[in-house]
């Protein structure tokens, strides 16, 4: 019998328990505050980095490419922009005609390097096949006008508090990467809206989260002629 591989959330849970005894040890090791939290900034920082590499080479891995025709490198292209969203995307079939290089650098100058591999389409059934955790609802309003709803998703394994915490952080790393300061620049309000309208889908996708509608969506009250007779 196939085994499942451990989902997701056991790596996550692993990096959230670090972060946590880090939070506890640190003080102790270095009395002064404005230095533990620079440590720990730096450490979540960088597994951040890395999960985002790995997410990255996943992403690589399940697109497919039969050859390297020009309309097949650019459905790979429009794969990479769905994903990536307004990032700097740079594809270049090898030398050796077996394979795709791919480049991708993100709005906040991270970038990431990764080679596909012509292969045939589908890929072939493992011993242990990923569990693959599903999206929930995840809406979310601003004190101001809780009536307006914006439909975004978040994994199953992330609590609403989690998830709201991780859309707060790729929030403040949006306004404060090169695009943010770009778009600030250009007179554009630091706000929510224009951040989830503008923020690429991957730098949702690496916390857990996704965008449904960028527009905000108002709630809908039922009234009683709806009601059953």
């Amino acid at each position: 019998m196939a085994k499942e591989k451990k989902p997701a959330k056991s790596k996550q849970d692993e990096q959230a328990q670090l972060l946590s005894l880090l939070r506890s040890v640190l003080p102790k090791i270095a009395p002064d505050p404005e230095l533990a939290e620079k440590i720990y900034s730096a450490c979540e920082a960088e597994l951040r980095v890395k999960n985002r590499a790995n997410s990255f080479e996943k992403f690589c891995e399940r697109i497919e490419l039969p050859d390297l025709e020009p309309k097949t490198l650019e459905e790979v292209k429009q794969q990479l922009i769905a994903g990536f969203g307004d990032a700097d995307l740079e594809i270049e079939p090898n030398e050796d005609g077996k394979g795709l290089r791919v480049d991708v650098s993100l709005p906040d100058e991270t970038q990431f390097h990764s080679r596909i591999p012509v292969r045939p389409p589908g890929p072939e059934s493992g011993d242990e096949p990923e569990v693959t955790l599903k999206y929930v609802a995840f809406p979310v309003a601003l004190p101001g006008d809780p009536e307006m709803v914006w439909a975004l998703a978040k994994r199953e394994n992330l609590n609403p508090d989690e998830a709201a915490i991780a859309l707060t952080k790729i929030e403040d790393e949006f306004w404060a990467s090169k695009t943010g300061q770009q778009l600030i620049r250009d007179r554009v309000e630091r706000s929510f809206p224009e951040f989830i309208a503008r923020v690429p889908a991957g730098l949702l996708g690496d916390s857990g989260l996704k965008r449904h509608y960028k527009l905000p969506e108002p709630v809908k009250v039922l009234r009683g002629e709806w009601k059953k007779s």
